[in-house]
């Protein structure tokens, strides 16, 4: 079965006028947690490939030259009930070349997320067994430090200026604030219920977090490290983005796998409202907005597919198959 349904805005060409519109264009990567792959999609001709393997990926994030992809998940041979301290996976590809990892590193009893620093050559690891975020440097392939957390870590973002993480602590009602260049927790701000992951806004002034146990929104304010705010959207909220002009925060409200959500809420950051509510597929988790703002992407964990979003008229434009149980994504530009 070809691997991509469009509805009739996603033609890969549009005829309006007589002005042919490109659509969107790039490469979407999902980790596939139940499939125990990752899928990488050329949004020009949607194109899949789906790659198996060792581990189960949760979470995959590509650095900001484009050049390498980082994935992190549990050994799929050992499952997640392991001895050992070092259940978890680091694994680090060439962007261009996917059928096998360029090398792999142990990452602790339970990674969740992976992000890089600017330059590509630190990784940053969510343990949530540990409570701690780990440091990797890529270029000697070997971790180089530990830093404590909150209860169970979770997802994580690098802010915009590049001095801090920002790490959801998801039994902890919290979120860690980590300075980047002491490799040190410098605050731990309350937030609210189920905090899961966090998003910045594009001049770094404010936090997001999605709060899942209060299917909320939580609104920071960075420089006095405070929450101002919350927003209420759909039934269990995970991964959030805003566009780079600021104007639209997207959210994945997930739900559960007995009772899936299947909405994607968009609110206006300015106002602190909900604008508009968008149907993906069943389980909506992860998010990810292309460089120039046109496109957000939706993992859709219980479909196996994910989502293309319009972000100028907020309609779905194309569903993407994929492997099974998608939870991470991360775009790359063309």
């Amino acid at each position: 079965m070809f691997p991509i349904r469009f509805t009739l805005l996603a033609s890969a060409l549009l005829l309006m006028g007589g002005t042919v519109l490109a659509g969107p264009s790039g490469t979407v990567f999902t980790a596939n947690e139940r499939g125990a792959s990752l899928s990488a999609v050329r949004l020009e001709d949607g194109s899949i490939r789906t790659i198996p393997l060792d581990i189960e990926p949760h979470n995959v994030q590509i650095t900001p030259d484009g050049t390498a992809l980082l994935a992190v998940g549990m050994n799929a041979h050992a499952g997640h009930h392991g001895d050992a301290a070092e259940a978890g996976q680091l694994l680090v590809f060439d962007a261009n070349g996917l059928e096998r990892p360029r090398f792999a590193l142990p990452a602790g009893s339970h990674p969740a997320h992976v992000v890089s620093d600017a330059t590509g050559r630190f990784a940053f690891v969510s343990d949530s067994g540990a409570n701690a975020v780990l440091v990797f440097d890529l270029t000697s392939q070997a971790k180089v430090g530990s830093i404590g957390t909150g209860r169970y870590p979770h997802g994580l973002r690098l802010s915009p200026d590049g001095k801090e993480l920002y790490v959801a602590n998801m039994k902890d009602g919290s979120v860690s604030v980590i300075d980047v260049e002491q490799r040190a927790e410098s605050a731990r701000i309350a937030v609210g219920r189920g905090p899961v992951q966090v998003g910045f806004s594009p001049d770094g002034k404010q936090v997001y977090v999605s709060l899942s146990a209060e299917n909320k929104v939580g609104v920071i304010d960075r420089a006095r490290r405070r929450l101002v705010g919350k927003v209420a959207v759909g039934r269990l909220p995970v991964q959030l983005f805003a566009t780079p002009d600021g104007r639209q925060l997207y959210v994945a409200n997930q739900g559960t796998t007995a009772a899936p959500d299947n909405r994607v809420s968009v609110i206006d950051p300015a106002t602190r409202r909900l604008v508009a509510t968008l149907t993906v597929g069943k389980g909506a988790h992860g998010v990810a907005i292309s460089q120039d703002g046109g496109y957000a992407f939706v993992s859709n964990i219980e479909d196996g597919t994910f989502s293309v979003i319009d972000t100028a008229t907020r309609k779905v434009v194309a569903t993407h198959t994929v492997g099974a149980g998608p939870n991470g994504i991360s775009y790359r530009a063309p």
